[in-house]
């Protein structure tokens, strides 16, 4: 079973990455792991020429390509997004848009392969979860349009520098406990 993580950040070394890592470190027990940060990657705009919506493909040729290449190879997908003005990084969301090509909402559309397992981890530096829940909003819905099925989710919130993840490690853990056994059911099944 393969598991990609990935930082939704464009910062490689802040708290969002730290979650990610530690979320990288605990999976690699039973998958192997690959972690990207979403700035590892160059990619242009969506035009929003819907030339997708007749082809299935885009008409921009450049590392988002590379990024869905990684999606394909998972199993598993574990984004990890901390809040920018209460949604994801922009980085991050002029990706989801390139994935247009890959969105079951118009006919033909690439797609992935299918039984993929998606999860969503939201962070922020404020006190009320309501926008960690927005934040894993937005991912859940970028995960239903490529049919990667939605299997869980955690927010955290007062988390604004990398020290304050070591707090939370038990609660990643047992997030990552979860995401090993179901990818033990998936396996068996």
């Amino acid at each position: 079973m393969n598991a990609l993580i990935v930082n939704c950040s464009p910062v490689r070394n802040g708290a969002t990455a730290e979650i990610a890592g530690i979320i990288a470190r605990q999976l690699s027990e039973c998958f192997a792991v690959r972690s990207v940060c979403i700035d590892d990657y160059r990619f242009a705009f969506c035009r929003g020429c819907r030339s997708c919506h007749q082809t299935a493909e885009c008409v921009i040729h450049d590392d988002a390509e590379k990024l869905m290449a990684a999606f394909e190879w998972a199993d598993t997908v574990v984004c990890v997004s901390p809040s920018y003005w209460a949604d994801v990084p922009g980085q991050f969301k002029a990706f989801i848009d390139r994935c247009t090509p890959w969105c079951n909402t118009h006919e033909p559309h690439a797609a992935l392969s299918p039984g993929k397992k998606g999860y969503a981890i939201a962070l922020r530096t404020g006190p009320g979860m309501k926008e960690c829940e927005r934040i894993i909003g937005s991912i859940e819905h970028f995960f239903g349009h490529l049919e990667i099925q939605c299997s869980g989710h955690l927010g955290f919130c007062s988390v604004e520098y990398r020290e304050a993840v070591e707090a939370r490690q038990e609660e990643i853990e047992a997030f990552c406990r979860m995401i090993m056994e179901e990818g033990e059911r998936t396996d068996e099944a």
